[in-house]
Order: structure tokens, then sequence, then C-alpha cells
């Protein structure tokens, strides 16, 4: 496979920005405490409780380490779960926007994000996988008619926001 000098340099730029961006994205970034939770010393379920932190208070995130966050409150300075804090902020003005993140992949840049993905599966497994029929037809036996969606939302109170068509990138 040949990869010309430009997309080698690319690459190599999209790296250097990749391993950089955890601890430059952070910076000076704002957040909201989802629920009640506790300050540790250090990024540890039992390190020593510093303080604490109360659902809805503001705080500014100094740091990121694995699952945790170091953030600063009007009172103290510590680690929390990153689940329990909600990093910047929409307003009901902005649900709009919020869609369209959604909608055009965005929606991860600055926020708390949960991924999941293969694990435990070699390269030659997965070159090597076949075709089941049966696990496609159980798949597919999940499938559900617009009318049970609409159903599903109208019982959840979730409402229509339309949204205009996004244009191609350019």
């Amino acid at each position: 496979m040949k990869i010309d000098l430009h997309k080698k340099n690319y690459l190599k730029a999209l790296l250097l920005i990749s391993l950089a961006s955890p601890a430059l994205g952070l910076c000076g970034e704002v957040g909201t405490a989802l629920k009640a939770d506790t300050l540790r010393l250090t990024p540890f379920a039992d390190a020593k409780t510093v303080g604490s932190l109360n659902k809805n208070d503001a705080v500014d995130i100094l740091a990121k380490k694995g699952a945790w966050l170091q953030v600063k409150t009007k009172k103290s300075t510590g680690w929390v779960r990153l689940l329990s804090v909600k990093r910047g902020g929409v307003s009901s003005s902005n649900q709009v926007k919020g869609l369209a993140d959604v909608a055009s992949g965005r929606a991860g840049t600055g926020k708390v994000v949960s991924t999941t993905g293969i694990r435990g599966l070699s390269a030659e497994e997965l070159k090597t996988a076949q075709f089941n029929e049966t696990e496609m037809k159980k798949l597919e036996s999940y499938t559900l008619t617009p009318k049970d969606g609409q159903k599903f939302a109208t019982a959840g109170g979730l409402t229509t926001t339309p949204l205009a068509y996004f244009k191609g990138a350019q």
C-alpha cells in the first residue's frame, strides 16, 4: 500500500493532535454536576475525600485521567467520576443545535461520550468470520414499524423537532 508524502505528513499531524487533544481539550472547560458525589484527593475510589459535589453544581474541569475528571468547585478541588459531570452546557434555546450536532456526528465534541467496540476477537477471527443466517433473522426480528416507533416516542413524551436538511461537505 503506497501513501504519498502529503498524506503521510497529514497522518503524522493528525496523530500528534489526537495525542495532545485530551489534555488541551479540557483546559478551561466548564461543566455541571449530574448528581451528588464525593471529591477525591486522587483519581481512585478509595482515595481520601477532599470535598463533595452537589447535583447541578458548576465546576471547572482541570484534567482528565481515565474515568476521572479533576474539577474545581467554589469550595474545593478534587477528582470525581467522569459520568458524574456533564461537560459543557446546553440551554433550552440550544436544543436545535444539539440535535444538529447529533445528526452531523459532532455531538461528541467536548461532551461525555461512551463507546463500545469488539473485544477479544483477533484479526484472523475477523477475517474468517462466516455469515450466519439464523443470527441475521434473529437480528431482523427486532425491527419495528414506524407506527411502533411513534407509539414509543409518544409514551416517552418525546416531541418532533424539524430540522433543515444538511448540506454535504464541500
